[in-house]
């Protein structure tokens, strides 16, 4: 058996996997919690669960690997959490010591960009592909990437915080800066720009149909705006738009510069690539290099809402072989 803990800025999962006939890995039981503690109690609560689901699904002895997926920025080689922005107080946590010590299992730790990449590119849409690019587009934005056949993490473990880039001078803030790719392309960042958004009409006397009020501005989500935007509100079609258009930008950078053969889009847009596709794909067309562009396809995560589960079992495998 194999445990994956996938820990993230709005929830934690704890996976208990195996292999099928094929050697995938396989979800046996699963449990979501929210991120709602600090750090360090909110760890105690992975492990507590961790040990009650295993108690329950596997004989003694029988775990074989831990994987870790967590938002970047983190240390694979000293399995430390280094403050990542959407964890906040998550500060220089040796998550994997603290791991090892509780269950007495070699555990490897890698950020959720890099654990998905593996994951599409064994498991999923990437598979028998040599040069891809994961794009975890959730509550955050960062990159796996997959080049010439293997995962390339770069000399600090920080190849790939591609929402980092600065994609204007103002603009939603994410990774800690204004305009950014995670500023405009994230759960966040959509959350922003509906609020700006919706500030703008309500403060001129127009309706929004996804926030009645200026008071419930901070109630405002990407889930709650794309819902808007498919039933036609102009407001949440211009949110997504503009995300639209900057995701076209930063993903224009990526295939100029590496030249992929394939881009793997997670979560935001698996869900809402109707609403983001067609002016994604017209800037590219006018930033990129043709042939670049032509070699390129851009598709939502083969895995679908369990990347994260297999994702974090992927690297419990790996763990073995470690």
């Amino acid at each position: 058996m194999l445990l994956g803990l996938d820990i993230g800025g709005t929830k934690c999962a704890v996976v208990i996997g195996k292999l099928d006939e094929n050697g995938s890995p396989g979800i046996v039981a699963k449990e979501v919690l929210p991120t709602d503690k600090p750090a360090y109690e909110m760890i105690e609560r992975l492990f507590s669960t961790a040990e009650a689901m295993l108690s329950k699904h596997t004989a003694a002895g029988s775990l074989e690997g831990i994987g870790i997926s967590c938002g970047g920025p983190l240390s694979s080689k000293s399995g430390t959490i280094l403050s990542p922005p959407n964890l906040p107080g998550w500060d220089h946590i040796p998550i994997v010591e603290l791991t090892e010590k509780r269950f007495s299992i070699k555990t490897f730790l890698q950020n959720d960009a890099n654990a998905c990449a593996v994951a599409e590119w064994k498991y999923g849409a990437g598979k028998g592909i040599n040069n891809m690019i994961f794009l975890t587009f959730g509550t955050g934005m960062g990159a796996g990437l997959i080049l010439d056949g293997r995962l390339y993490s770069g000399i600090s473990d920080l190849a790939g915080e591609v929402g980092h880039l600065r994609l204007s001078e103002t603009g939603p803030v994410g990774f800690g800066k204004a305009g950014s790719f995670e500023g405009y392309c994230s759960g966040g960042g959509i959350s922003q720009l509906g609020q700006i958004k919706a500030r703008e009409k309500l403060q001129m006397g127009m309706p929004v149909s996804f926030c009645a009020s200026l008071k419930d501005l901070p109630d405002i989500t990407a889930k709650s705006v794309a819902e808007a935007a498919l039933q036609g509100d102009e407001t949440a079609l211009d949110v997504y738009n503009t995300c639209a258009q900057h995701l076209g930008k930063g993903l224009s950078l990526l295939i100029d510069i590496l030249n992929p053969e394939l881009i793997v889009l997670g979560s935001i847009y698996g869900r809402a690539k109707s609403l983001l596709e067609p002016v994604m794909l017209e800037v590219i067309r006018k930033e990129t290099l043709h042939n670049s562009c032509s070699a390129c396809k851009i598709v939502p995560a083969g895995l679908g809402e369990n990347i994260g589960d297999i994702a974090a079992l992927s690297l419990a495998l790996m763990s073995r072989e470690r």
